[in-house]
């Protein structure tokens, strides 16, 4: 079944980065030919009311068990001991292989990860909103249908590699939702805003009924990346603020779409997380090597009102927490990275490798993850590491989300 998995988000991220190189080239108008759906936007007919009680509405919830992609564990990587002993590559010498070089991605196998002990871990339950996975580009619709196939097993692979470093959670909830397609964030069109207002409405009608089903006592979570870090930066403002609710948030997780400091950060409930104790906080960051180029993100992000209404200039910078400190901006080496979750050769299996990547908040609020490190095929064309935002952190993250949701806790007891 991995391998299934893993093959299949090869084949679309091998889509998906064909498609980006050609953006890089022509611009504008190949966005809106590859991506921009073509028809005009149809409305959505509005779920039952009681849509989310039906497990089938849901990825994740509790009572799935083994067939929860949030609940996936990898592998831990066993490493070369020395990374002076390690066969050289034709690229570089043995004596440059080391902790935070691209080669240091290399194993030598792997052995089962740990459980965690339940008494060690504090309950608590995540909402997580998956990312775009409805691929249909320029000759599918606004937003996905619910029945789509492809459209759900490839966010079932997503969530196996974004939504699981929260799989300590006592309770792991991810809805099906007819999501805005990849388009209707490129397009100044109206047909683009109220796509993904119809995907919001879905979202938040399944937040109403997590919210209904968890204990009112317990801490929660939020996460997503991308377009579900758009809606759940949306719940924040519109279904949490000022609401009993509000009191109960531990961390909010949405990298992978930019906050702008000056612009978005002021409207939010939350503050940016400044330390790694701190309950209550976001933590959000996009991910490029060294040498990457943000030009065409930044370029997006700066025609967009940030959540203020006010223009957001192309210098503002956005929003990085650094995922190695929990804190904002700053850098920290390699030897920092708990471990990174790491496809092998054939797609078939991933391993988490610790020491391989570093994080360096830069002036402007890209996180810089050092030389580009061969992940496969889904790094973006001017070493864009979007799509792996989640898994270069894995464990930092596994292990975040546990210290901040102890911090809420310890605060109130």
């Amino acid at each position: 079944m991995a391998r299934k998995f893993l093959y299949l988000i090869a084949i679309i991220i091998t889509v998906v980065v064909v498609g980006a190189i050609g953006l890089a080239i022509y611009g504008r108008e190949l966005t809106d030919m590859a991506f921009v759906p073509r028809g005009e936007f149809v409305e959505q007919e509005a779920l039952a009311a009681n849509a989310y009680e039906d497990p089938a509405m849901w990825y994740s919830r509790p009572g799935i068990g083994t067939d929860d992609p949030a609940r996936y564990q990898p592998a831990v990587a066993e490493t070369p001991p020395d990374p002076a002993t390690r066969t050289p590559s034709p690229e570089a010498p043995a004596a440059e292989q080391s902790v935070g070089s691209p080669d240091y991605l290399e194993t030598v196998g792997s052995r089962r990860g740990d459980p965690a002990r339940a008494s060690e871990v504090p309950g608590f339950a995540v909402f997580f909103v998956p990312p775009t996975s409805y691929t249909k580009g320029a000759l599918g619709d606004w937003n996905a249908p619910l029945d789509d196939q492809e459209t759900d097993t490839l966010a079932r692979t997503f969530l196996r590699g974004l939504a699981s470093p929260f799989n300590r959670a006592d309770e792991i909830w991810a809805p099906k939702y007819r999501q805005a397609s990849v388009g209707a964030f490129l397009s100044d069109k109206p047909d683009a805003e109220m796509a993904i207002d119809a995907a919001y409405a879905d979202v938040a009608q399944a937040f109403d009924y997590f919210l209904e089903s968890v204990d009112d006592e317990k801490p929660i979570v939020l996460a997503g990346h991308s377009q579900g870090s758009v809606h759940v930066l949306r719940l924040l403002r519109e279904k949490l603020a000022g609401t009993p609710a509000e009191a109960r948030i531990a961390a909010v997780y949405a990298p992978g779409w930019p906050i702008s400091v000056e612009h978005d950060l002021p409207a939010l409930p939350i503050p940016a997380c400044a330390a790694p104790g701190q309950a209550g906080c976001l933590i959000s960051f996009a991910s490029f090597a060294d040498d990457g180029d943000p030009g065409q993100l930044l370029q997006r992000y700066s025609a967009l009102p940030g959540l203020d209404g006010e223009p957001r200039g192309p210098e503002d910078p956005i929003l990085c927490v650094n995922p190695l400190t929990g804190m904002t901006g700053g850098s920290a080496p390699a030897s920092d990275n708990l471990g990174t979750l790491k496809p092998d050769a054939t797609m078939g299996s991933a391993e988490l490798v610790p020491g391989a990547i570093g994080a360096r908040c830069d002036a402007s609020g890209i996180l810089r993850i050092g030389d580009a490190p061969d992940l496969g095929p889904g790094v973006l064309p001017g070493g864009n590491y979007h799509v792996y935002d989640i898994p270069l952190f894995w464990k930092n993250l596994q292990e975040d989300v546990i210290r901040r949701v102890k911090a809420w806790s310890t605060a109130r007891s």
